[in-house]
């Protein structure tokens, strides 16, 4: 029995590059299939094209109506038989329906130790920088399931890293990124692996 994932992601996608990679593996327990980005020129919807998974662009654009679009991705999500949505790097908040839909089965990747460095605003660049403001001497990535709120789900996973004395918010991005990448295909295998027992 396959474990299907939706990647929701809004830029370049590099954690949906590692997910479809581990998910390609001959033992995984999931696979990739399908992508939904709200950026018609993301580099998410472009490695999804190149490597043959369904994707679609849908947004504010393709619908201004923010309660039609969150019902035309929960029927996207359906029509492709989704048991788990994976949120990385996704700019925007889920809708009701989908949320309520998938409740417990949406987790998102964060690029601190929540609840450290989280909530609205809290993205990219910023939580770096924060990170590196507060002194904090270890960062690093969560895997948490969403909820309506930002950030606020219950953790499912973490891992640190180090905060070096001369680090800059780039340096320290690149870091968590490498740990996210081997964070989140981890969390979603367990997550698979989980539901098939």
């Amino acid at each position: 029995m396959s474990f299907d994932v939706a990647v929701l992601a809004s830029h370049t996608g590099t954690n949906l590059r590692a997910l479809t990679a581990a998910g390609r593996r001959p033992t995984s327990a999931f696979g990739v299939t399908l992508v939904i980005s709200n950026n018609s020129g993301s580099g998410a919807l472009a490695h999804a094209r190149a490597q043959g998974i369904p994707c679609l662009h849908l947004s504010g654009r393709t619908h201004p109506d923010s309660d039609v679009l969150d019902r035309t991705m929960l029927a996207a999500l359906r029509e492709h038989g989704i048991d788990l949505v994976v949120t990385a790097g996704y700019m925007k908040k889920l809708g009701p329906a989908v949320l309520d839909a998938y409740a417990g089965r949406i987790v998102n990747v964060h690029p601190a130790l929540l609840p450290r460095h989280g909530g609205p605003g809290m993205y990219g660049i910023r939580v770096h920088e924060a990170v590196l403001a507060s002194g904090d001497t270890v960062s690093g990535a969560t895997v948490h399931h969403v909820t309506a709120q930002y950030d606020e789900g219950p953790a499912i996973a973490q891992q640190q890293v180090p905060v070096l004395p001369d680090d800059t918010p780039e340096t320290l991005a690149a870091r968590v990124l490498r740990v996210e990448h081997r964070l989140l295909p981890d969390t979603v295998q367990a997550l698979a692996r989980a539901h098939a027992n």
